[in-house]
């Protein structure tokens, strides 16, 4: 989970001072996704990113600028523009960042309730007419923008969608599941691993790592598991494996995956019939386990699986 937010109201709180900057408008090939943040302090210390590194240093100053008068701003970088070119946004984008002084522009107290609805695993839309400036936070997950996981424009009002982080349920400390984990931390996830077998999830083979050595229906019960959550079973076994299935299935994980071959995958559909679950129910899950890439040891086992659970996500087909 990026901690931009956070990151933003800890150095507001310290009189650091802290001006949040979000792409809100992108055309054409842009850096980054509408939604992506950076904070800046009244001293030029920087977390996060909003083009890759190509106009972080203009919108630094211009941050600073806006921490002295207290005033909002929206800044336009494209690569037709002198100022966007000498400051590197070159890849044939243009993109609009809204830069917000916190205490003056966006209250305090508006970025706390934010900062708290994020630790709670709620989702929260923060909401700025960009016209008249009016903001609030809205917790209403009709909208389509949260199964999107989508910011933009609404008329002049910029939405900025705050899901909970990303979590990954992987059943089986096996081999695969060691660089799976590492790839899922870099892509954004909270991994949990769950093995009854503490030979296999054990803290000297996942050092740092989240485990569980219950059985796996007890373990994901007891987690939870909602929209953000992908859930994953590697260890080969139905015994452990099935029953996180059964699991899964029962609740709103946006993505399901079984480790096995097309005919280890019909017996495991034999097995789930019996207990009940439906052929709407088994094609949620994805299996053989990840793109067909050709993928021949652990590692790329891995890629191909994150590469699936990323298009899932992004609703790609």
């Amino acid at each position: 989970m990026d901690r931009i937010p956070e990151i933003a109201l800890e150095w507001h709180r310290a009189g650091k001072g802290a001006a949040l900057a979000t792409v809100i408008r992108t055309w054409g090939s842009a850096p980054r996704r509408v939604g992506s943040q950076l904070v800046i302090s009244g001293d030029g210390e920087i977390e996060g990113s909003v083009s890759g590194g190509c106009v972080e240093g203009a919108v630094i100053v211009d941050a600073i600028d806006a921490l002295e008068d207290g005033q909002p701003k929206i800044l336009t970088f494209g690569v037709s523009d002198d100022e966007a070119f000498a400051v590197g946004l070159a890849c044939g984008g243009e993109i609009a960042i809204l830069v917000e002084p916190v205490g003056k522009a966006m209250p305090e107290a508006m970025l706390a309730n934010l900062v708290a609805a994020r630790a709670d695993r709620r989702p929260v839309a923060y909401r700025v007419n960009t016209v008249d400036w009016v903001r609030a936070l809205s917790e209403d997950t009709s909208d389509p923008r949260f199964r999107k996981d989508q910011s933009g424009f609404e008329g002049d009002t910029f939405i900025a969608i705050h899901n909970p982080p990303l979590r990954m349920a992987v059943i089986g400390a096996v081999h695969i599941t060691q660089p799976l984990v590492q790839m899922a931390r870099m892509a954004g996830y909270d991994p949990f691993i769950i093995d009854p077998r503490e030979v296999f999830g054990s803290q000297a083979r996942f050092p740092d790592e989240t485990l569980s050595n219950e059985w796996p229906d007890e373990a994901l019960t007891d987690w939870g598991i909602d929209a953000r959550t992908a859930v994953i079973t590697l260890s080969h076994d139905p015994k452990i494996d099935d029953p996180a299935l059964h699991v899964a299935l029962k609740s709103d994980a946006f993505y399901i995956g079984a480790l096995g071959s097309t005919r280890t995958h019909a017996k495991r559909e034999a097995r789930l019939t019996a207990a009940g679950f439906t052929k709407d129910d088994m094609a949620r899950i994805h299996s053989p386990i990840g793109l067909d890439i050709g993928s021949a040891n652990p590692a790329e086992i891995a890629i191909a699986t994150m590469a699936q659970i990323t298009g899932v996500l992004r609703g790609r087909p």
